[in-house]
This record gives structure tokens, sequence and C-alpha cells, in this order.
């Protein structure tokens, strides 16, 4: 921990002008469109002024510059906070993007969009995701130190650098944040600094009707670094006094063994003179007889709309200058750097890149046939531990269960502050190995801000069934495009003896709901290398991994019949087939791959030709073309059959007309797993049976074959198409 003197703030007229037209704009652009948030925009421009003109480290011009400072509005309803000071800032917003707000492909939509607007760090709106993602990228800040630049003072790294967040009341009523939070306290995020609006104000007016906790010493126990600003004066008497905000941001910044909170009194909407501090002004327009009255007090002409005076702009749009000075220095030591340090240079710019390192699929492991074979849990574990010494930028962890989801890469540090180090795990602060305790919630939405980061590849794992707990969290990873990768293990009623609430039965499809998100269950040890490689060559999406807890064979691979994983990468591939055309192709995922495998023999002694495929993943066969799919999936044969111990929803279309699906349609059991499959009826039998059903409701149907059909392709709608 380090101590400095916070600084006098110059802070002039024109600085609480800048102010006050960012509070006529929040007014303004609201009233315009006849909805949204204007109230904390309001009653937080000086606070998010203050951060964007006086505190943080950036250049509009490059809103990726490296050396730059985040910012995550948490709080994403109250998107006109961040986007005012973006436009005045010069980050390319103008007063015809603030004017377009929530509308049809405007630059400025109702939540802040990552990719859609220039200096939007992450898309927020899901309340608390926002924090727990500045956390990940205050990990992520860390572990890209350890990787670049380790050996530098702190403080005095070429990357050295703040996230700062703003957060409100609701924010931290979500219960992802307090996960996230506890993990940030427990590492001891030295640069990471949440501002928390206490204006006391949700939708449903004031929050002492469910909110009532000292949230501040809540923080003080995660192990955070707190203070309070109050404006309020304790209700006496309002009082911006953005000094003291500065202050209290300079002191958090001289802490450096704990993240900070700052808990700030505001007054929701301030200075409207009628709404300030009610629940009406969080989320709906002032009106116009209220708009006018608070320009009244600000000295505004109530007849102009989007009034921005020409002083006002230029000297908010010296943030381009000042920026461009930050970098050109920044610059410098950077070159003196990379001349320093090639190998490292080297590593930044693939990684900038997103780049995989030549050969690096060599150290892939692979496994001989064996009738016993494998859990693709466990050759997950060994894909990771083969793959740590080629890509640095993969890491990642398990929510508690390591042991179970086999996310530890053998011979790994973990990365924790060294005194917590235990017996069984060994760490620093620069190690690889993450430890996100029994909160997988937070475990979502902190691989979501460690990839918003810039320059690493997480993985996170739990229990399948457990993806609930991160559905949100998931979702955001969609939208934006993430390529984070969760390793779900225990994925069926194979667990055993657990029993139906750690048996996933829906989750399958549920996930694959999900628009943008790759769902993938391979069905032995060679198909999860094979699926792993596939997965880190996308950088465009994330991707679930769904994996056995049991031990599954381990196919022969380019001989008996049985095809290479080569194809693997295109979701679902011809396993085994027959000569000539196929009497039914049976479709299977996992550990059910076998069932199809062993059934296609039974068939095959009856004189039914059966192709056997296996469908990695549904989303990446959907992205084939017509002319791939046909040769996997023929439409002439109608006669189908998919094998999946889940839900069988995502495999209507799959199956087409005439189809069959082997499938569970209720909870498990608690027995052991060879006992569910028997008596739940997936079986090898129940796959000849539902084949042989298949192939005569087929015969009744007359006309063209039918192909299969692909989901709606893409996580973002027409709106953000360009």
């Amino acid at each position: 921990m380090t101590e400095k003197t916070s600084p006098k703030l110059e802070w002039t007229d024109l600085d609480q002008r800048a102010v006050d037209t960012v509070r006529v704009l929040a007014m303004d652009a609201v009233e315009k469109v006849g909805n949204g948030h204007p109230g904390t925009a309001m009653s937080l421009a000086p606070a998010a002024y203050l951060l964007f003109q006086k505190v943080m480290r950036h250049n509009p011009a490059d809103a990726h510059w490296a050396g730059r400072d985040r910012f995550v509005l948490s709080a994403g309803h109250s998107s006109l906070t961040l986007y005012i000071q973006l436009y005045l800032a010069g980050f390319g917003l103008e007063l015809d993007d603030l004017k377009s707000l929530r509308t049809w492909g405007s630059k400025t939509p109702g939540h802040p969009e990552y990719a859609h607007t220039k200096g939007v760090e992450t898309t927020t709106g899901p309340l608390g995701q926002g924090v727990g993602n500045a956390v990940g990228m205050a990990m992520a800040a860390r572990r890209e130190r350890g990787l670049l630049d380790p050996d530098a003072p702190k403080g005095e790294g070429l990357f050295d650098h703040h996230i700062y967040v703003i957060a409100s009341d609701g924010d931290l009523e979500e219960g992802v944040s307090g996960e996230a939070s506890s993990l940030a306290g427990h590492q001891k995020l030295g640069n990471l600094t949440v501002i928390y609006d206490a204006n006391k104000i949700s939708i449903e007016d004031d929050t002492d009707i469910a909110f009532s906790e000292d949230v501040a010493a809540r923080y003080a126990a995660y192990g955070w670094h707190t203070q309070d600003v109050d404006w309020t004066n304790g209700g006496t008497g309002y009082e911006e006094d953005v000094q003291a905000l500065y202050d209290a941001i300079q002191a958090a910044e001289a802490v450096t063994d704990k993240p900070s909170f700052i808990r700030l009194h505001t007054i929701i909407g301030w200075p409207a003179p009628n709404k300030q501090n009610t629940g009406k002004i969080h989320g709906s327009a002032l009106g116009a007889d209220e708009v006018a009255a608070t320009k009244k007090v600000l000295g505004w002409d109530p007849e102009q709309s989007f009034q921005v005076a020409d002083d006002v702009i230029a000297h908010t749009r010296q943030a381009l200058d000042r920026g461009k000075a930050l970098q050109d220095d920044w610059d410098v030591r950077y070159d003196a750097w990379r001349s320093a340090n090639p190998e490292r240079a080297a590593l930044l710019d693939r990684l900038s890149k997103r780049e995989l390192p030549a050969g690096w699929k060599d150290a892939l492991p692979s496994w001989e046939a064996d009738a016993k074979g494998v859990a693709t849990r466990a050759a997950s574990g060994e894909v990771l531990t083969k793959l740590s010494p080629e890509l640095p930028e993969l890491w990642g962890g398990s929510a508690d269960l390591a042991g179970s989801n086999n996310t530890t890469p053998k011979g790994q540090p973990s990365f924790i502050p060294p005194e917590y180090s235990t017996k069984e795990f060994q760490g620093d602060e620069y190690g690889r190995v993450l430890h996100f305790g029994i909160r997988e919630h937070a475990m979502g939405s902190v691989l979501n801000g460690i990839t918003l980061h810039g320059l690493t590849r997480p993985y996170g794992g739990t229990f399948l069934v457990f993806s609930d707990y991160m559905r949100p969290a998931v979702r955001l990873a969609a939208l934006m495009k993430l390529p984070v990768t969760y390793v779900w293990t225990h994925d069926s009623i194979g667990l055993g003896e657990d029993g139906p609430t750690h048996q996933p039965v829906e989750h399958l499809s549920a996930l694959r709901a999900i628009p943008g998100l790759d769902v993938v269950r391979p069905g032995d040890a060679n198909e999860t290398a094979a699926a792993w490689a596939a997965i880190l060559e996308h950088t465009d999406r994330p991707a679930g991994l769904a994996l056995t807890r049991q031990n599954v064979p381990t196919f022969p691979r380019g001989t008996d019949g049985f095809a290479t994983t080569e194809n693997v990468k295109k979701g679902g591939y011809t396993l085994l087939d027959t000569d000539g055309t196929p009497d039914v192709v049976l479709i299977a995922t996992g550990s059910e791959l076998q069932l199809a495998v062993e059934a296609r023999e039974t068939l095959a002694g009856e004189g039914v030709k059966a192709r056997v495929v296996s469908m990695v993943s549904r989303e990446w066969f959907d992205e084939q073309d017509d002319a791939y799919r046909e040769s996997v999936i023929p439409a002439g044969v109608r006669a189908r059959v998919s094998v999946e111990a889940g839900i069988a929803q995502s495999w209507h279309d799959i199956v087409g007309d005439a189809g069959r699906s082997v499938s569970l349609e209720h909870y498990g059991a608690s027995a052991a797993y060879q006992t569910l499959y028997d008596e739940f009826g997936i079986t090898a039998g129940a796959v000849v049976q539902a084949a042989k059903d298949s192939i005569a409701a087929a015969a009744q149907i007359s006309g063209p074959g039918v192909p299969p059909k692909r989901a709606a392709a893409g996580p973002v709608g027409p709106a953000d198409a360009n």
C-alpha cells in the first residue's frame, strides 16, 4: 500500500456548465424518444464528468489503446450517463446520436452495447453484471501484466491501469455483484474502484421498502477499502462537492492491496424541482413542464432543446488533445519495452490478433481405441495440461469443482495472492489456475470481463446442471460474441447417484436455445481434443463443452470403418457408414454415441443399413453448406433417430417428419448410472426399436425428402448488422 497526497482539483465555470449541459441533454434525449432513464444521468453528471475529463487515462481518438483505463457503467439503464460523456470527450458520438436515443439503428441503444458504440467496454443492463465484468477486467489486467511486464514496479508498469465502475442500488442488490465483489476482495484487486450511487431510489420508489443494509460495511467485510462521500449532508442540504469525490478517488488509487468502494450519496434527478428523489424520474421521461422548470433552475432557456454552447464543447473536446499527449508519451515507453522484450512483444502481437501459435495442435493428446475408454471430462483435463505450455493465454478454473471438472492443468500455479496458497494449490498473483469458489454466476460475468479486457482466453467449469446459475452471463457472452469457454461436466443422468437435483435433463436444449452459443458434446476422448481445437479457433462466440462423468469407449479412428476426427469441427459427421444409401440415420451425441454404434451393429445383423452420425455441435453443423449437410443426413432418408440423454426438444427439426428420438422427458433418480439408463430406456435396444419405427413411418410418407432444418443463426438482430 502506498500513500499520495491528492492534488487540488481544477474545476472551472466551464466545467460546471458542461455538467449542467449533461443534465439538459439527459432530459431532452429521454423526452424526445418518450422513454428512458433520465434521473441518474442528471444526478451523476458531475461524477461521470469528473471521471472522463479529470481522472481517467484514455484517448478518445483510440478507444482500444492498450494503456487506457477502463470504465464500466454497471447501471446500464442509465446509458445516457455514458453516452453523453462519450459525446463530450469526442469518442465519436455526436448530438444527432443523442437525439436518436433508443431508436432503430442508432449508436445509442437503450442499454450500452459492446462493439456497437465506440467507447463502450461492455454490454450492461442486467443489473450486477457490470460489477462482475469489472472484476474480470481487473483480474485480466494482473494476469496480462504477468505475461508482458511482470518485473516493473507496481503502478509503473507499461500496462498498469485502473478499472472504474459506476454501480446503482439495483446492481448491489443483485447477488451476482456480491459474489464477484467477494472474489475481488479475496484477490486484493487494487486496480479496481467502484463508485456506488446511493440514491435510495429504484422503480418502486424508496429502496427502504426492500434494501436497508449497510452496503459499505458489507464491502468492508469483503476486504475492500471503503469511503463515504455525502452530497446530501445527511439530508440537511444538497451540495455537489466534486472535490470531495475527487479526493476519494485519489485515495482509492493510492490503496494498491485492496479494491476500493466509494459510496456516493446523491439525490436522483437533481435539480428537477418536483420529481427529484422519486421513482418517477428513475425510469420515465420528466414531462415537458418538469423539463422546462428544471431548465429554469439551471438558468437554461426552456424553449431550447439539445442546447450545447460552443465554448462548452470546445472545452470538453480538449480530452482529445490530452489523450493524444498521454498516448504519445506511452508510445515512447512502449517502443523501449518492445526493444528490450522482443519475445514478450511478439506474444503481445499474437494475443492482440487472437491468433494461435504455429504448430500448437501438435501438443494435443490422442488416445488409442479402448472399449473401457475414458470420461470426456478427463480427456478435457488432459487437453488443458498439454496445451498450457503452448498457449499462455489459456487460463481458467472451476467453481470449487476442479477435481470433478478436471479444469486444473498439471503443474500450473494458481492465480491468487501468495499468502492464500494452500496445501493443495500453490500460486502467486500472476498464476493461471482460477478459483472462483462456489460462485457460478460471478464466474460467468468475470469470464466475460476477462475476455473483454482483450488478450486472454478464459474458461470456467462447473456441473452442467449449474449452468442455470450462470445463464444471464452466458447469454451476455453470446450477445457480445465473446470467446469464453464453459467446461460443463456431469452432463446427464450418467452422473448417477447424486440424483435428480444434479442430473441435467432440459439443459442441453435450453442452452441450444441461446442464439450465438455453441453447445459442444463430444462422444469420446479424441472428439474432445478435436472439439477443444475447434473452440479455440473460433474467436467470435462462446462455447459450452458438455462432458461426461462416466467413462465412454474410445473409438478406433481411421480404421475398422470409423472416421477420423477431422470433421468434428463441422459439428456433425459420419462416424460409421454402410454400403450404399442407409435405411436409417442414427444421430447421437456424447455418451449416447456408443449406443448408436452398438445399435448399428444389431441392425446390420437384421439386414438394416444404419449410418451413425456423431452430432458434436448442432450450431457448427448448422453453419455448414447444404452439400455437406446432405452428405451427412440425406434429405431422401426420412428414417432418422436422435439419441441423447435429455429432452428431445432440440432434435425435432433434425429428425424430421418420420423421425424418432431416444430421449429423457422427465427428471432422473438416484442410482448407479447403468441402472438409470436401463430403467429409463436409453439403451441400444431402444435405439434399434426407434430405428425400426422410423423406417416404418417413413414408408408411409410420400413426396420429396426433407433435409434437416437449420436453427436461426447469429446472436444479434438486423439493427446491429452494420
